[in-house]
């Protein structure tokens, strides 16, 4: 049962450590906090997973729930997309629109951290070292309610440390259009079945794809550290993302692609947030030495654990619907 059960507590549990430490937002002296940000990012990473694999549907619908994920958590439960000094970062002042009372700039970036590292990395990693069980359900009905209530109690506590850190409370109208984007989210992820006609050709060696995604990693984070304008960088931010999802759909449509080239999109995330955490000033107090030897930590785990799943692709070549 542990060794069935084994690829959803590894995603219960690597899902916080991914959004929050391999990113370098928390130091290692924060890293019991796992316990408390698992039932949040891990539950939900895992609700998403399974919902999706229960319904035979594909990575389309989980990228979409991945980002009512998002909006969950910025919206709703930390509401950094309304409230102007969130963790003291004035984070709303670029791009603001006075109209939805957020920052477009801020939304784009933060929900999609949510979406592709938070949600769909550790998915990801997690559906390779797991082969040939990559698009099937992990958890059993009663594994699936549990996961549910965890999230619940994630939310909970979530809502609560933010509350008790940085209070605020959006208006009810933000709430009220907030819920209402995270249902039609949520409905759209559990009822559209998207597919991808085959296309012609092969796919591009999985080096390729890997590179891609540090590219598009690159600029994506790039566009924080580097002083941009904020509607241009609101430009650039959609265009990096549009092309490099339409990328990996016509990719993904090709023959040949396999196990390997899904890991090469995991690695290139994971390796994004890997250097990305030695440029990130943590949110929790901690010595210079401290951080970097965490950030160090945390990359040397991540680079561990995309080598163990290249090393089980190599006695898979799973390939077929995304």
């Amino acid at each position: 049962m542990l060794r069935r059960l084994a690829p959803a507590v590894g995603l219960f549990f690597l899902a916080p450590l991914v959004a929050e430490f391999l990113l370098g937002n928390l130091p290692i002296t924060f890293l019991p906090a796992v316990v408390a940000l698992a039932p949040f990012y891990g539950g939900g990473a895992l609700l998403i997973r399974e919902l999706v694999r229960r319904r035979g549907l594909g990575w389309p619908n989980m990228v979409i729930l991945a980002v009512a994920y998002g909006v969950i958590e910025e919206g709703l439960t930390t509401q950094s997309l309304f409230n102007p000094n969130y963790a003291g970062q004035h984070l709303l002042v670029d791009g603001f629109i006075p109209a939805l009372g957020t920052a477009a700039p801020w939304t784009l970036f933060v929900v999609g951290l949510h979406t592709f590292w938070s949600v769909a990395a550790p998915i990801l990693i997690m559906e390779v070292i797991s082969r040939d069980r990559r698009t099937t359900p992990w958890l059993g009905r009663t594994g699936l309610i549990v996961t549910g209530v965890l999230f619940l109690i994630g939310i909970v506590i979530s809502t609560a440390i933010n509350m008790s850190l940085w209070p605020y409370t959006a208006t009810a109208a933000q709430f009220t259009v907030t819920g209402l984007v995270v249902a039609l989210l949520i409905a759209a992820g559990l009822a559209l079945r998207i597919t991808f006609r085959p296309r012609p050709g092969t796919a591009p060696n999985a080096l390729i794809v890997l590179l891609t995604t540090l590219l598009a990693g690159a600029v994506y984070m790039g566009i924080t550290i580097v002083d941009v304008p904020a509607w241009p960088g609101v430009v650039i931010f959609v265009l990096n993302i549009a092309v490099y999802l339409t990328l990996i759909a016509i990719w993904s449509a090709k023959p040949g692609w396999g196990s390997r080239h899904y890991l090469a999109v995991a690695a290139g995330a994971l390796l994004t947030y890997a250097w990305h955490s030695f440029v990130e000033s943590p949110t929790g107090e901690a010595a210079a030495a401290v951080d970097l030897i965490g950030n160090a930590v945390f990359t040397i785990g991540a680079l561990a654990l995309i080598r163990y799943a290249y090393r089980r692709t190599a006695t898979a070549g799973v390939s077929g619907r995304v």
